[in-house]
């Protein structure tokens, strides 16, 4: 199962993920959690130890380069990268699960980093091919990625939404796109609820119920704050993380 996560910045795509990885291990289900956002903190929010020690593979930039076979002044490069062994190298074990810190290239004024990102996506296809894992994909915020198709091939995609009209546009055209590269399945999650008015206002701006409704926690931020991993917070959001797994599971 290759499950992916998106929506507009700041709505708790990366809180929601870990929460969902914590309940796919209990139920146990082997866990790789890919962070590919270009400001990745899943390892924090996983309590791995040391995260400022992690180097996201996307600033590998010469490795990335020689990977791709591109050489200076040639406009050609490998499509077809061999990427198995970084796939092993790059993989953290922490707490039952695995992760790898994907990132993603920042080009900034240089223009198109085209070979480097063709790397980022050989890994990422070859680890969204495996049958035997639940695969979580915590993706940048916005629509970007969908538009350039990194995230065809799920089998997923989780778009979150907070009880905001600006958060329900995004999400409206995160879908939009998803539709376009055929996701399979398309669910949206309400995050930061506080009362039965907040669910209403999102079923009713997306024209669909949210699969499950995160509410507004204060420990939850307190927990981020002092650097506490979330699966320590059981109480924090009810039930949530068990139904959105449920859903996803198709149960």
């Amino acid at each position: 199962m290759k499950i992916a996560i998106s929506g507009k910045g700041g709505v708790g795509k990366t809180t929601i993920m870990a929460l969902l990885a914590d309940e796919f291990k209990r139920a146990g289900k082997d866990v790789l959690v890919i962070d590919a956002d270009p400001s990745p903190h899943m390892a924090e929010t996983l309590g791995v130890e040391h995260p400022e020690k992690i180097r996201p593979i996307a600033d590998m930039t010469q490795l990335l380069v020689e990977r791709s076979g591109k050489t200076e002044g040639s406009p050609m490069y490998n499509m077809n990268p061999e990427v198995n062994d970084l796939l092993v190298d790059f993989m953290i074990q922490h707490n039952g699960m695995k992760l790898m810190v994907l990132g993603a290239i920042q080009t900034g004024d240089k223009g198109c980093a085209c070979p480097e990102n063709n790397v980022l996506r050989r890994m990422l296809t070859k680890l969204l091919l495996s049958k035997d894992q639940v695969v979580l994909l915590d993706m940048e915020a916005g629509v970007e990625h969908l538009g350039r198709g990194t995230i065809a091939g799920i089998d997923h995609l989780l778009i979150v939404v907070i009880p905001s009209k600006s958060s329900i546009r995004t999400a409206l055209k995160v879908k939009k796109l998803a539709e376009d590269v055929k996701i399979p399945r398309i669910s949206f999650v309400g995050n930061l609820v506080t009362d039965e008015e907040d669910k209403i206002f999102l079923e009713e701006g997306l024209a669909i119920r949210p699969v499950a409704f995160f509410p507004d926690s204060k420990e939850i931020r307190k927990a981020e704050r002092q650097e506490i991993p979330l699966n320590l917070l059981d109480k924090a959001t009810g039930d949530a993380p068990q139904i959105l797994m449920k859903a996803v599971a198709g149960e």
